[in-house]
């Protein structure tokens, strides 16, 4: 027999009664009139055409058909309140897949080095990570979190602010310095072997962007044209100390380097700020526990991400 929505409430009343073998106690239970509550359950004996109840004036008891049914719902019913009560314990129980889409650069410096920690601290949440440079429709793709440069957000995104102000730095080795001269404008950076990074999202070329110190021209633009090309920054970093070549990056990954004295900054008051990395979500109504205690984690990481600046 196939089965019909529509019986659902009467299935509903049915159990309530076998429970309680009354229709009298079940009426004050779920505060219904004893006549409506037995015709549900003629309803549903009509539609299978069986008898559910053995009725006398004194007692009641289910059929074997009845007793059948009622040992079917009785699991049904009891999934359907395990459900609803992790539905309503998920609000205040971190648990559940986190997934996040973010930038290469990203990941390695503001998530991968605290994710052990996160994830000691809340063993019930799985993250699943996804990595690309171009940005992500995370409502349309399922996805949980963003993590990108404030100046490629969506004004609509509910933004979280992970670090202060960033720069681009130009960077080489003291010994590719040495050899081949410090720049002093961008322009002589044409004599300069300038390596690439190309994105994979648009596989475009990234330019490199510069500002008079006092701000008051139009940017010049500079399109790197070295022996090498890179989709991997960690490879051009590796190249750079090499002494290959001169590369653009993020302050915030080349600081390391720069206070160990493996690269020098040249350019820098040709390189002006801009907004930094922001967690981003679709809205911060209702927001499940298992995000907001990740949102809560990373915003307290802020200090130490700044110190690597």
């Amino acid at each position: 027999m196939k089965f019909h929505p529509n019986i659902l409430p009467s299935l509903a009343w049915f159990y309530c009664v076998a429970q309680h073998r009354s229709f009298t106690k079940a009426a004050l239970e779920m505060d219904v009139s004893r006549p409506a509550l037995s015709q549900h359950v003629k309803t549903l004996e009509q539609h299978f055409g069986i008898r559910l109840f053995q009725r006398t004036t004194r007692s009641m008891s289910l059929t074997e058909e009845g007793q059948s049914l009622y040992e079917v719902l009785k699991v049904a019913f009891g999934q359907i309140e395990q459900g609803l009560s992790t539905l309503q314990d998920a609000p205040n129980e971190p648990s559940g897949l986190i997934r996040i889409n973010s930038s290469r650069v990203a990941a390695r410096l503001l998530l991968e080095p605290h994710l052990a920690a996160f994830l000691a601290a809340y063993p019930k949440i799985q993250v699943e990570l996804q990595l690309n440079d171009g940005m992500s429709n995370i409502i349309a793709e399922g996805i949980d979190i963003g993590i990108r440069l404030g100046q490629s957000l969506d004004e609509h995104m509910a933004a979280i602010p992970l670090t202060t102000m960033l720069e681009t730095a130009i960077v080489a080795s003291p010994h590719y310095l040495q050899k081949h001269g410090i720049p002093q404008h961008p322009k002589e950076l044409i004599q300069h072997n300038c390596l690439s990074y190309r994105y994979t999202s648009s596989s475009g070329i990234d330019q490199w962007k510069f500002h008079t110190v006092n701000n008051e021209q139009h940017p010049i633009i500079f399109e790197p044209k070295g022996n090498l090309i890179f989709n991997d920054d960690q490879s051009m970093i590796t190249a750079a100390l090499e002494g290959i070549g001169m590369i653009r990056h993020f302050n915030l990954c080349m600081q390391p380097y720069i206070n160990e004295g493996k690269l020098v900054r040249v350019l820098q008051d040709w390189c002006q700020p801009f907004t930094g990395f922001y967690l981003y979500v679709p809205s911060r109504n209702q927001m499940p526990a298992k995000i907001r205690v990740l949102i809560d984690f990373l915003v307290a990481q802020r200090e130490t991400f700044q110190k690597t600046i």
